[in-house]
Order: C-alpha cells, then structure tokens, then sequence
C-alpha cells in the first residue's frame, strides 16, 4: 500500500517536472534549429520511439500541444483542430529529421500528452487531499498557457455531474491494479531497448510477456509472487501456441479481453496491424494465384530449354545406334548398335555397345523380364557408370 501512494505521489510530481522539462527542451531545440542543428530520432521495429532524443522529441510534442491546443478540448479528433494540429507538425518537422509515415503516430502522443497535461491540472489545482472539488484560481504560471475563459469552462466541466460520473469511475478502476507498473515514466518501448542493450542481445524485440514481468520489478529487483505465475504460466503457453499467437499470451494468462487497437504487454503506439505490417500481412488468393502462374510459367520454360538441349545432344550423337526409346521408339529386330546414356546427375554417354532385339536370347542362361532387351557393352566410356538393369554378374 505505501509503495502504491508512493507511486501516486511520484505520478504527480514527475508531471509537473515534465512541464517543465518541455519548457527547457522546446527552448533548447529551436535554439539548436537556428543554428543549423536537426536533430535525428530512432524508432525499434514496432514503431515505438526509443533513444537517442526519443524523451527529447516527446518533451518537445507536449511543449508544443498545450501551446498549441486549448485544455478545454475533449474530442482530439475534433476537425477543427486539424488547423492546429498541422502546425505542431510542422514544427516538429522543422526541428527533427523525421519521416512523414510518423506523423500519425506524433499525433496520437499529443493527444495522450494533452491528456496527461489536463489531468494534471484536475488532480494539482481542482481537488483536496480527500478528492474533493477545489474552486481554485488560474496559476499564474500557466496564464501564458492558458486563458482565464478557458479556466473557467475547464472547472465547470470537471463540475458537470456526468463528467464526475465517469471520473470516479476511471479513477475506481486505476485505483488498485492487480500488478502495477513499477518503471515509473519509462514506457514499454524504452524499457526494451535498456533490457537489450544491457544483455547485449542479438534480437531486436522481446516477447510481451518477459516486458510485462520486468516492468513490475520495483526498486527491490525481486518480482512479486503473482507476477512470477502469470510469468510461468505464459512461457508455459509458449510452448503450446504458434510464434504468430504470441502477441495472445499474456490476455490468456492474465484471463483477460485484449483491448481494441492495443497490444497488452507492449505499451504506446503498438497495436495489431502495426505488428501484423512488421511481420508481413498474408497473402490474398488472388495474390497466391499470380505467384503460382509466375512458378509455373518459369517451370514451362526451364522444360522448354533442357528439352532443347536434350535434342541436340541427340542429334549430335548417332541417332541411328541409340537406344533412347524416346526419340527411337522402334528399335529394329536383329543386332544393333547403339550408344549407352545416362541422364542424371547431368546426360551423357557412358558407353557403346550392342543391343540385341531377338526372341529366345537369354542373358546369363536366364530369360529377359518382359519389355526387356539384351545390351552387351563394348566400350566403356565412364567404367564406373551405375546401370539401370545390371545383371547380377
């Protein structure tokens, strides 16, 4: 219970501090741009941004949208904001060299962050100890941010008895989790990149499971008990499910629904078509059948060339003497000559020799199988040639 308070308390005062680091940061960054200076961002292989400048770019984001975006909005996919919303981005182009794929993703945590800014601002100014209503005047460090007709439309919705409703709801519901998270401010994409970088691993991402189990290690660095059988209870489900249902594991274990647009265990900005874009979406019938034709028509024409080859080597070679029932379907009563070939691992001849198309003729006092005719070798070309029939003499 009190490493719980503690983390509230910790929740509170990281966030103010993060108002003012983005202060600092918007500052710094737009100083370095007028000296030339852009800065590169990273992002790991779900699209998550990591380091370096990863706390930088997001500082920067928040800096930008509670400049930008009054707090009194609640809907950030209001249209009217696309106005604002496209000069934070070009702000952020200005600043950082990053591809125009991310925006959405630049957009997403600016809504979370303006969020997180009015929460704040709720939870520092609006309430007692006891989470009571506070009827508080506009702080004057943030009358540069903020108006006072915006101040007072903020608190008379946090006064609206709907919006209180669903507050205290929310608030039950994060009040106690069963397994807190215990990294503080370092979200699920940075503490990936840490746990790789210090084993000095080879992958380039880690199961959702083995993230969840560390980001609930606290300062002790001894999980707790329940942790550790959700933990073995996912590598048991490990063994049993396919690499492509891992993304499952931990709602199976931990017994419940996956949330839409999210994947349990992997934090901000990961969800299900981005994994399913990393891994490579399934193919589409129509796809498979163009794939299968391409296949095909390569097979006809490698069938064509060796077909082509086969024939002049034959043609060559004594069409008369061979034996090749293929091109020499009717091979002619008596004793003939022909030549000996074999066709793998590449065609050759390997001999010459006689073939002896003669009713009664018996090989080694023994009669010939059916469909079967005597072949007497004269010259060996390559002596260590393996037969088709060799006799058993």
């Amino acid at each position: 219970m009190a490493d719980d308070q503690h983390e509230e308390v910790s929740k509170k005062v990281s966030a103010e501090e993060e108002i003012r680091r983005g202060i600092t940061v918007m500052r710094r960054v737009v100083q370095g741009r007028s000296r030339g200076i852009i800065l590169d961002v990273y992002w790991n292989n779900q699209g998550q941004l990591i380091e370096p400048n990863g706390h930088t770019l997001t500082s920067f984001i928040g800096a930008l949208v509670r400049n930008e975006i009054p707090i009194t909005c609640d809907d950030w996919r209001n249209k009217e904001l696309n106005e604002s919303k496209e000069k934070i981005w070009s702000e952020i182009k200005r600043c950082f060299n990053i591809e125009e794929e991310r925006r959405g993703f630049c957009m997403k945590l600016a809504g979370k962050l303006l969020r997180g800014f009015r929460t704040f601002l709720s939870s520092k100014f609006l309430k007692d100890a006891d989470g009571n209503f506070v009827d508080a005047e506009l702080p004057k460090k943030y009358e540069s941010l903020i108006s006072a007709e915006e101040w007072e439309a903020f608190k008379s919705k946090r006064q609206d008895p709907v919006f209180q409703r669903i507050s205290a709801t929310n608030r039950e519901r994060a009040s106690s989790p069963a397994y807190p998270y215990r990294k503080g401010r370092v979200g699920y994409g940075h503490l990936e990149q840490f746990m790789l970088q210090k084993e000095e691993s080879s992958e380039i991402s880690l199961p959702a499971h083995v993230l969840w189990k560390e980001a609930r290690v606290g300062k002790s660095g001894v999980p707790q008990e329940e942790v550790l059988h959700v933990y073995q209870k996912c590598e048991e489900l490990s063994q049993s499910l396919s690499p492509d249902d891992t993304k499952g594991i931990l709602s199976r274990a931990l017994d419940v629904l996956e949330y839409s647009g999210r994947v349990r265990g992997k934090g901000f900005g990961v969800t299900p078509t981005s994994l399913s874009i990393k891994k490579g979406k399934a193919p589409s019938n129509r796809e498979l059948h163009a794939r299968l034709e391409a296949m095909q028509a390569e097979l006809d024409a490698l069938r064509r060339e060796r077909e082509a080859s086969a024939s002049t080597v034959y043609k060559d070679a004594s069409d008369k003497d061979s034996i090749n029932c293929t091109f020499q379907p009717n091979i002619p009563e008596g004793i003939s000559h022909c030549q000996l070939y074999l066709s793998s691992p590449y065609y050759r001849m390997v001999g010459k020799g006689k073939v002896h198309n003669v009713s009664g003729v018996l090989l080694h006092t023994r009669e010939l199988p059916a469909g079967c005719l005597k072949v007497s070798v004269d010259i060996a070309v390559e002596p260590n040639a393996a037969l088709p029939y060799p006799s058993d003499d």
